[in-house]
């Protein structure tokens, strides 16, 4: 953080150590406020994140870089919903009835329960697969309305490619997701395809809530030869406990992010949420400049040189998987 942002938090109030952790960290707690800037028009932003894991926090991370880097006068309202829906309703509610100039969402949830209830303040979204598919937009290239973002739509043709690459034996791919995140069954569609394309049968398993998470992925076993784990909330929060039923079983698991990689996962080729977080962050700049509306600018998504290989050698040394034959 720049001196004269910390000058300015000190001598605001003595919760400025607060809310630096925060800044610095993507704030995990509610009503937790910073302020920075250079003296320009003070503008309100909410940051709106469904729930608390590493590539949530580093969409995060990536948006309050490119609001810092831009040099505007802001405050920011950080809340958290823990993944509870309920939560995030009233979080919505709270940023709306603020009137904040700009809110920003980090997941589906997060920007469908504020999307809901305002179609006069700008919403800048993330982690968010196909916004039009969610109903967020009109479409993803001319949005419409008061809603843009940047989407963290994975490569999947590039993953299965790894996945064959790995585990050239596999036949079978275990699609391992929670029911109730529309990001997930559309990631589940697409892997389907492609699987067919590449000659793999795909076959769905489903939980509604975490506590499912490890009778699911017993159930998995000699039934797959392989599980995909999309970028889905309930999934990567857990991906430790997939990843212990899933390696002690040798079961290898293609994952949606590299955080679920250092979790435990075989491999992926990954979305870099704080890219994504940095993209949304432009576009808010520019939105709160008023260099453009919402609606005029076209969902953002990354370049194919912006995706990042992934592999965990400690879990490829347990399944038994040798990684040279990928391109490193």
């Amino acid at each position: 953080m720049e001196k004269n942002v910390l000058k300015k938090i000190m001598a605001v109030s003595m919760t400025g150590v607060m809310a630096c952790a925060m800044l610095v960290g993507c704030g995990n707690s509610a009503n937790e406020t910073v302020s920075s800037g250079n003296g320009e028009k003070g503008y309100k932003i909410g940051i709106f994140q469904y729930q608390q894991h590493p590539a949530l926090d580093q969409a995060n991370d990536g948006f309050i870089k490119a609001l810092e880097e831009s040099g505007i006068d802001y405050s920011v309202d950080q809340q958290n919903a823990s993944g509870d829906q309920s939560t995030a309703k009233t979080i919505a509610e709270k940023m709306v009835n603020d009137k904040d100039d700009l809110i920003f969402t980090i997941a589906t949830p997060a920007a469908q329960a504020t999307a809901g209830l305002t179609t006069e303040i700008p919403i800048v979204l993330t982690a968010v697969t196909d916004p039009a598919d969610a109903g967020l937009v009109k479409s993803n290239d001319a949005p419409g309305g008061n809603v843009t973002g940047t989407s963290d739509l994975n490569p999947v043709e590039k993953q299965i490619t790894l996945l064959k690459q790995l585990i050239p034996d596999a036949k079978t791919v275990g699609i391992l997701y929670c029911s109730a995140e529309a990001n997930s069954k559309l990631q589940a569609n697409l892997v389907k395809e492609v699987c067919e394309q590449n000659g793999l049968e795909a076959k769905d398993f489903t939980v509604s809530n975490s506590n499912e998470i490890q009778t699911v992925v017993e159930s998995m076993v000699n039934k797959v030869d392989v599980i995909y784990a999309p970028t889905d909330n309930v999934i990567s929060n857990a991906m430790a406990t997939v990843a212990m039923v899933a390696n002690e079983n040798k079961l290898p698991i293609i994952a949606g992010e590299e955080n679920q990689v250092e979790a435990g996962a075989l491999a992926t080729y990954s979305v870099n949420y704080e890219t994504l977080g940095y993209k949304a962050g432009e576009m808010a700049v520019q939105i709160l400049k008023g260099e453009k509306k919402a609606g005029e600018i076209p969902i953002g998504y990354l370049n194919d040189d912006e995706y990042k290989l992934s592999i965990n050698e400690e879990t490829a040394k347990t399944l038994g998987i040798d990684t040279s034959v990928v391109q490193k």
